[in-house]
């Protein structure tokens, strides 16, 4: 499990506006949310087909 370590950047109300993390972890981040685009996109072409270990 990826952690983050956010630093929040707030407006003049107090309310949290921005995120500024680590360059590394937000590399990291991108590279999660590659991965899950292509699992996504694998499983939108998954007929269901498989194949046994033992063959």
């Amino acid at each position: 499990m990826l952690t983050v370590h956010p630093q929040y950047i707030k407006d003049s109300n107090g309310n949290k506006s921005m995120v500024v993390i680590p360059a590394a972890e937000f590399d990291s981040l991108m590279e999660e949310l590659e991965d899950i685009r292509l699992y996504n996109e694998a499983k939108k072409e998954d007929k269901g087909e498989r194949i046994l270990f033992s063959e």
